[in-house]
């Protein structure tokens, strides 16, 4: 802007604008999951990441009825946004979620997005993978199951299972760190931080 002589606000409006034009060509969630059987894929990959951001004085309530920072994460101890995916099995990008504030955990926020049009993908063949953050999501997505209570410890083939499911979800959950290696504004966003959804999902074009 400065070399054409455009002012700052000029030239953060072009920006913005490129960014909405981009994002719009994103896939939606039922048509990135209708590509993904279309493909043959035989699972797809759900996987949450926090965008860190330094704008944020936004106040909401908390599950236990306490004030807090909306886009604080406890989780990571920073302010953040959290944006929700699924990736296909080789770890490209399929579909990106508009954002959460980071205090929202990422089972409240796919729950929020994603969830029930996965229950229907699951239905028609196409199951979904997920770490143990999204434990309970519900029938057809796949979670580790975890260690039991006190002393004891899973069968054989329950830590099989968890093995398993390790192998087929590590290579797609590679998804995030395409986007944020290519993509340096992902690793710290100064806009808007209600703006991280819509710079994800052009990043995501642009991928």
């Amino acid at each position: 802007g400065r070399d054409h002589h455009i002012s700052r606000a000029t030239a953060y409006r072009y920006i913005a604008e490129g960014i909405n034009v981009l994002a719009a060509q994103a896939p939606d969630l039922h048509e990135a999951l209708d590509r993904a059987q279309a493909e043959g894929l035989a699972y797809v990959i759900l996987d949450g990441t926090l965008i860190p951001t330094d704008r944020c004085a936004e106040q909401t309530t908390s599950v236990k009825g306490e004030p807090i920072d909306a886009w604080y994460s406890g989780k990571a101890h920073r302010h953040a946004g959290n944006i929700q995916a699924l990736s296909a099995p080789g770890g490209l990008p399929l579909w990106i979620a508009d954002v959460e504030p980071g205090s929202v955990h990422d089972l409240t926020a796919a729950r929020a997005h994603v969830l029930g049009a996965l229950y229907a993908a699951a239905a028609t063949g196409l199951p979904t993978l997920a770490d143990s953050g999204y434990d309970g999501a519900g029938i057809g997505i796949h979670t580790p199951i975890k260690q039991p209570d006190g002393n004891q410890i899973l069968s054989p083939d329950n830590r099989t299972y968890n093995r398993l499911l390790r192998a087929l979800r590590c290579l797609g959950e590679r998804g995030f760190a395409l986007l944020k290696g290519r993509w340096r504004i992902l690793q710290h966003i100064t806009a808007s931080p209600s703006a991280i959804g819509d710079i994800a999902r052009a990043a995501l074009v642009l991928t």
